[in-house]
């Protein structure tokens, strides 16, 4: 993937397993949120192959990347503040939702009913990670606070039934306290999902410590390293990466 004259990913080489906890790390700039959106659709990449389940999707829009059965959140928030905890959800929901005029307007009891276990199903999804979030479904996202937020940002990825879930920094904006708490949460839907195929982005080391079973660092674009944290942690290239120098 390149920018003008710089290139943002280059030759990256990258198999991830169904069911895999993968990190993926590395100094600012070095590519990591490029990948996602080459992964996802944003961009389209000069050159390489993408392929999710033994399928081509190099190029395809974010829209079918989506139904392709992949999802993500961003480092930056992306919520509709205004909008209920409910409604950001369906956000994540709408392809699944029946959106036609006559739908919606002719047949108020099948809306009703779909309406109902939207609420149902949101409602056991949240409380997944939070139950006393579950309680709070019509609740404006802006009366929230940041861990909260973080919940249903992943909720919201989470409502369509991915296979694979790309976390952009999901510890962004939070304290330690509220990080590892998110972790727990991460962990307890990962045990109930054990099918589920997760690439985190992150600084926090003790994140991917605990999270991942194997990560891969970038560096300007490349794969210097790939392996177990500690592995990868003690390679020379990694610290000189992060710091500048190889250091003991």
């Amino acid at each position: 993937m390149t920018f003008g004259g710089l290139t943002a990913l280059d030759a990256l080489d990258l198999d991830v397993a169904g069911g895999e906890i993968l990190g993926l790390i590395g100094p600012n700039g070095s590519g990591k949120t490029t990948f996602f959106n080459v992964l996802t659709g944003l961009y389209r990449p000069r050159a390489g192959r993408v392929e999710f389940a033994g399928r081509d999707i190099t190029g395809l829009a974010a829209q079918k990347v989506f139904r392709a059965g992949i999802a993500r959140t961003f480092q930056r928030s992306r919520l509709c503040l205004p909008l209920t905890v409910f409604d950001n959800l369906m956000i994540g929901n709408h392809v699944r939702l029946q959106r036609h005029l006559a739908f919606n307007v002719l047949r108020r009891g099948a809306l009703r009913r779909e309406f109902d276990a939207n609420v149902e199903a949101s409602r056991a999804l949240v409380a997944t990670f939070n139950r006393r979030l579950a309680t709070r479904l019509f609740d404006a996202a802006s009366a929230l606070d940041m861990i909260d937020r973080r919940r249903v940002e992943i909720c919201r990825a989470l409502v369509s039934a991915p296979r694979l879930l790309l976390l952009d920094e999901p510890s962004a904006g939070m304290t330690h306290g509220e990080t590892r708490e998110l972790m727990d949460d991460l962990l307890q839907v990962r045990a109930a999902r054990a099918e589920l195929t997760i690439v985190i982005i992150e600084h926090e080391m003790n994140v991917i410590e605990r999270m991942t079973e194997r990560c891969v660092v970038l560096n300007y674009g490349e794969k210097i390293a790939e392996g177990p944290f500690h592995a990868v942690a003690a390679d020379p290239r990694v610290q000189e990466a992060y710091f500048g120098q190889a250091t003991a």
